[in-house]
């Protein structure tokens, strides 16, 4: 079993995404947690998982609109595949208004 962690990065403020809501579901599309970014545009999940596919849903609308900023994106959606045998995901999200990517950190 493993533990999942996020952190969310406003790469054109170059600071923490702040109060970003971000869903972990399962492959079936069940929610399993929904949590804010933190002052440190951090969200660690208490779900333990098992081998199979993940998805973190980020709710990037309201977050640029509650900041009065135009985006092209709805909603980022990652699809991550977890081995059990890693005991922890630690996923970062670099996010702009028309862009972002994500990696696998530390």
């Amino acid at each position: 079993m493993t533990t999942c962690s996020t952190h969310v990065l406003d790469a054109v403020a170059g600071r923490p995404a702040v109060g970003l809501d971000v869903t972990l579901l399962d492959a079936e599309g069940t929610v399993l947690e929904s949590r804010r970014t933190d002052d440190d545009g951090r969200v660690r999940w208490a779900a333990v998982l098992a081998t199979g596919t993940y998805v973190l849903r980020y709710a990037t609308a309201a977050w640029f609109a509650a900041a009065g900023v135009a985006t092209v994106h709805a909603a980022v959606h990652l699809e991550v595949l977890v081995d059990d045998a890693e005991p922890h995901y630690h996923l970062a999200l670099l996010l702009s208004p028309f862009a972002c990517t994500t990696y696998r950190g530390s």
